[in-house]
């Protein structure tokens, strides 16, 4: 589909939510696309993903609710508040920062405000993308490496699970009791275990530290983990369902739009200069004759690595983003609903 039918399909009596729904209606200010259209990356019989953003009522401001989202699941139309997407921006969530890399014609509805906003879509960015976007692109890679696939051998598997634990743990002191970088220090070493050439070793001097807290941290290292044991049955199943190729694409840009952001401070969701490197991805050309993925895949893979590693260590972006404007943007917006300027 193209963007007119697009906007015609968004007429129609599936998506009457979007102009009934209370929270929704005249307090959309933003309607775009997500998923392949949003990337470029659609094919004939792929699913229309719509992204939306909506202003949270006065009652929602005055009284502290929040609807945080309404979700169609039938449509696969996400529409988030006002309030939620502003959390969900500055915390650099890859899902949500894709809403304001879009092309200009794919925003079908945009007021304003909605306007304003990707103007100063600058404001959100910051270093934190190298830990969001590498923690969403290592589920990702989770998701299409396959345990027992001999291109992958168990000390690369390893070193994965490590990667995947150190972006989890870039926020730990941020959500947990603080302590310093060297009081758990994780590492690769020579195994132990049998079966194992190398395994994860851990260096804990914690003192004084709350049970609880520890126990939260622990529990996420241990999930990351645990979800390596999972990887061969859900591989399989993506695989049956052709799908395995779909995930290397998305692993490809995901690192592709960060180092975007890293280097350029932009936000670029349709990717057009990579376009057809990502749909021989997605169709299935770094795939070997048992589906599985090719050494030019992981070497491809490898080449991004690298330029995100380049791009991390010597980007100009802030540790943080810009919060005095984020939250006098915030308030400038929701100051305007309560009196009734919107």
């Amino acid at each position: 589909m193209n963007i007119e039918q697009i906007k015609e399909k968004l007429k129609t009596n599936e998506y009457d939510f979007l102009r009934e729904d209370k929270n929704l209606g005249k307090n959309i200010i933003l309607l775009t696309l997500g998923g392949s259209y949003a990337y470029g990356m659609d094919k004939e019989g792929s699913d229309l993903d719509v992204r939306g953003i909506a202003l949270d009522s006065k009652e929602d401001i005055l009284l502290g609710t929040d609807f945080e989202q309404v979700v169609n699941v039938d449509t696969d139309t996400t529409v988030y508040s006002f309030n939620k997407m502003i959390q969900l921006l500055t915390s650099n969530n890859p899902n949500t920062v894709e809403i304001l890399g879009c092309k200009p014609e794919q925003y079908m509805y945009l007021t304003d405000i909605g306007r304003e906003l990707l103007e100063n879509r600058k404001m959100f960015l910051s270093k934190i993308c190298i830990h969001t976007f590498g923690g969403y692109a290592g589920s990702q890679l989770r998701r299409m490496e396959n345990k027992a696939a001999r291109l992958v051998g168990q000390a690369q598997n390893e070193a994965y699970i490590l990667k995947s634990i150190s972006n989890a743990k870039y926020d730990f002191k941020t959500r947990y009791y603080p302590h310093n970088d060297s009081d758990v220090q994780l590492y690769i070493d020579e195994a132990v275990q049998e079966g194992y050439d190398s395994e994860i070793f851990m260096d804990v001097c914690l003192k004084h530290y709350p049970l609880r807290d520890w126990t939260g941290m622990w529990n996420e290292m241990k999930s990351i983990v645990s979800s390596y044991n999972s990887i061969g049955k859900r591989n399989e199943k993506a695989i049956s369902h052709d799908k395995l190729g779909k995930h290397m694409a998305h692993l490809i840009r995901l690192y592709i739009m960060c180092i975007d952001i890293l280097e350029k401070e932009e936000i670029i969701t349709y990717r057009t200069d990579e376009h057809d490197l990502l749909m021989s991805i997605r169709n299935g050309e770094y795939l070997d004759e048992n589906r599985q993925p090719t050494t030019a895949f992981y070497d491809l893979l490898n080449e991004y690595e690298k330029r995100f590693e380049y791009a991390k260590q010597n980007t100009s972006l802030p540790d943080a983003p810009d919060y005095k404007q984020i939250n006098e943007f915030k308030m400038y917006v929701n100051e305007r609903i309560v009196k009734g300027d919107v």
